[in-house]
């Protein structure tokens, strides 16, 4: 079996900016829910989105350290861990939580919010997390990645098509209204054959690891969830609420780790399987929550 720290995925340039343009789309049709009168009203209650943004920010990130003290992961894997735990939100998140009768709008603000902040955080979490544990720091020592380039990617590719979704949703409503379920869904179908063309090229790499790659992002996912459900309950968050925090926390944005990993990091191939299984498992394990949460109605 080849080393997982070693290797590197088959992933041509052009499917790296194809990928880049797919998570573009993704976020404008998100964005088209949005309005900038939405965020004012956050403004005057802002407690379940500062409470969310906590939640993803810091509680995750350091729940996946500890995960990673304790299970001493190999170092390309421990590094796909704390970079899929250093992204935004996923795209699905407001769906999911839309079916599990949460909060639907605080989701997508904290969606947005986290989209934007992503630009500062995500590059200083992968790398102050990723200098603690010894292993992932020789892997950032010979990248060498900049931290100035990763936020001008996320910029390009979440934060101007997230801010162009909210001006014509706020000025053009008509427009927005017309597009936005045939943008969402034409943006999920993409992504997931995006998904399945890339696995498919590097079919034999993924069987040689899966058994042990998928054990750990089940875990990850199972504490990403426990860790926003805890987190907004000790906040003193409703249901309502509750139920958005806890599955945006729970639904990572892996699409943009992928973006990341093969931009940055050669697509080095530990950290790449760790970002296409969670991409899978989320949105099982948070279809299958919605399911449970939906068969009570949330108090708010």
């Amino acid at each position: 079996m080849r080393d997982i720290d070693g290797v590197l995925l088959n992933f041509s340039p052009s499917s790296l900016i194809l990928l880049n343009a797919i998570l573009a789309i993704v976020m404008f049709s998100i964005a088209l829910d949005l309005k900038f009168s939405d965020f004012g009203r956050l403004a005057r209650a802002p407690k379940p989105l500062v409470t969310g943004l906590l939640s993803q920010f810091v509680v995750l990130p350091v729940l996946t350290f500890g995960l990673i003290l304790l299970l001493q992961p190999r170092a390309s894997i421990a590094l796909g861990l704390i970079l899929v735990a250093a992204c935004p939100g996923g795209n699905i998140s407001n769906f999911i939580t839309h079916r599990a009768g949460g909060n639907a709008a605080l989701s997508v603000s904290m969606t947005a919010f986290a989209t934007v902040g992503a630009i500062l955080i995500t590059p200083l979490n992968i790398a102050f997390w990723g200098n603690l544990y010894a292993p992932s720091r020789e892997i950032l020592k010979a990248t060498e990645i900049d931290p100035v380039q990763i936020a001008i990617t996320v910029s390009l590719m979440l934060a101007l098509p997230l801010i162009l979704g909210i001006v014509i949703n706020t000025k053009k409503p008509a427009v927005a209204d017309k597009f936005r379920k045939p943008m969402q869904n034409l943006s999920m179908l993409i992504f997931v054959a995006f998904v399945v063309l890339a696995l498919a090229a590097n079919w034999s790499f993924f069987l040689d690891y899966a058994h042990y790659v998928a054990v750990l992002v089940v875990i990850h996912n199972a504490l990403a969830l426990a860790g926003g459900y805890t987190t907004a309950t000790v906040a003193g968050l409703s249901d309502y609420d509750r139920r958005a925090v806890t599955i945006e926390t729970g639904i990572q944005n892996s699409g943009l780790g992928l973006v990341l990993i093969f931009g940055f990091f050669g697509g080095l191939g530990g950290m790449a399987v760790v970002a296409a299984f969670w991409g899978i498992w989320h949105a099982i394990s948070g279809i299958a929550l919605a399911r449970v949460m939906s068969r009570t109605e949330a108090a708010r």
